[in-house]
């Protein structure tokens, strides 16, 4: 019997040793898989990372191992936040999901003064060695803010449409200050993240229709009177209408996709990586990988990143269904939140939607997004260890009660058999 004392040690993570001990799955206090899937895309990435970014770190700083080394870093920096994140209850993110979302509308608003301007988007804050992309904590924060909110408001986002409209008001105000870096892929990522949880809590069909009318309308008009937008638009219908001017980046792409066929040039052996294809090593990391993996290269990276969603978002589903509310619109957001990056990043690479500069979750280099996507699988980790902690203390409470019950049964029966004697 699992004595309460069991029940409290079995809170905590355990180690590395433990963690290769314990083979049995029933006692397994966390899902082990989020973990493989997670370093299998580490070691993916970092792979595609030195293969697609030697040349042009050769040029840019005399060293062909610059942005492995500081992907490495990355990738460490990320495990030792990632280390003090699983050490985070759930509950302290509901608690304070009102004051993360300031924090992110802080970042973003702060970055607009003094934030680092690259190729004419301002989206990085520069603090001595570190550059932080506001965007992808805002992401992070909001959608713990709209998991939060969804818990305080269910009712009245299903039976109203103020319930319906609040969210999406706060939304706005994020969309403004990321219009100004201007960051349009980010808002699309949240605009649906944020509709795909309202209708997962239950938010009438009538509402999506009207508010998603507008919003694609929305978008449709921040591209077509934005010269640059618009032309990515137009490339990507026709990109070998003007192959060396605006639909340059993605016919290189689109070559990377080609020579790959199904089983690839082998690893290293791209041409598109030599400076042909730009932000070959992060937006783009994607077509090099087609190009040395080929066919089986892209559905191995589809094949680890659907499983890692579908658990995410199976994980939403039986916490809601133990009633963790606030656990279960999480794990969802972080699902959609993750699908929908990785598709938007595979589809522009490969010219079935407009560039985006969108990353690749947990291989493309970047930092920021290297890091936050990280807490969004560890929150996951999370999820998963106290739902796991809930059933055990379940079972062992059960466990007591039958062993009592069990007891005072036996006590009867001797008091009877002595009474009888007598």
């Amino acid at each position: 019997m699992t004595t309460l004392a069991d029940t409290l040690r079995l809170t905590n993570i355990p180690n590395l040793s433990q963690w290769l001990a314990n083979e049995n799955a029933e006692v397994a206090t966390f899902d082990r898989s989020f973990v493989v899937l997670a370093i299998a895309m580490y070691t993916i990435g970092l792979v595609m990372v030195a293969t697609s970014s030697m040349p042009i770190a050769e040029r840019l700083f005399g060293n062909p191992f610059h942005f492995v080394i500081r992907h490495s870093i990355f990738l460490v920096l990320s495990m030792g936040i990632a280390a003090i994140a699983l050490q985070i209850p759930m509950s302290w993110w509901q608690k304070n999901s009102g004051a993360l979302l300031l924090l992110g509308m802080f970042l973003l608003l702060i970055v607009l003064f003094i934030g680092r301007t690259v190729n004419g988007s301002t989206r990085w804050i520069v603090v001595g060695p570190i550059t932080i992309q506001a965007a992808e904590p805002a992401k992070l924060f909001f959608f713990c803010y709209l998991s939060a909110y969804l818990v305080r408001r269910r009712d009245e986002v299903m039976e109203n449409l103020k319930g319906f409209i609040k969210p999406l008001v706060v939304f706005f105000f994020l969309a403004l200050m990321l219009l100004a870096q201007p960051d349009l892929g980010t808002i699309i990522v949240m605009f649906v993240t944020t509709f795909g949880l309202l209708f997962l809590a239950g938010a009438k069909l009538w509402q999506f229709i009207g508010i998603a009318s507008v919003g694609v309308t929305a978008l449709s008009l921040l591209a077509i009177f934005e010269p640059y937008r618009w032309r990515r638009i137009t490339s990507f219908l026709d990109p070998w209408q003007d192959p060396f001017g605006s639909g340059y980046q993605l016919t290189q792409s689109l070559m990377a996709y080609g020579r790959g066929e199904v089983l690839g040039q082998g690893l290293g052996n791209s041409i598109q990586k030599l400076e042909y294809l730009p932000e070959a090593h992060t937006d783009f990391v994607m077509a090099v990988l087609a190009e040395e993996f080929g066919f089986i290269g892209i559905a191995a990276i589809l094949i680890l990143s659907f499983i890692l969603v579908y658990k995410a978002l199976m994980l939403g589903r039986r916490a809601l269904s133990k009633e963790k509310y606030f656990e279960g619109f999480f794990a969802y957001a972080l699902a959609i939140w993750f699908c929908f990056q990785a598709a938007v990043n595979v589809g522009a690479s490969a010219g079935m939607l407009p560039t985006k500069g969108l990353t690749m979750p947990l291989i493309s280099y970047g930092g920021s997004s290297m890091i936050i996507m990280t807490i969004a699988v560890v929150i996951l980790i999370r999820i998963d260890h106290e739902l796991r902690i809930q059933s055990i203390q379940a079972t062992s409470t059960k466990g007591r009660r039958r062993l009592k019950n069990k007891d005072l049964a036996h006590t009867q029966q001797i008091n009877s058999e002595a009474s009888s004697n007598e």
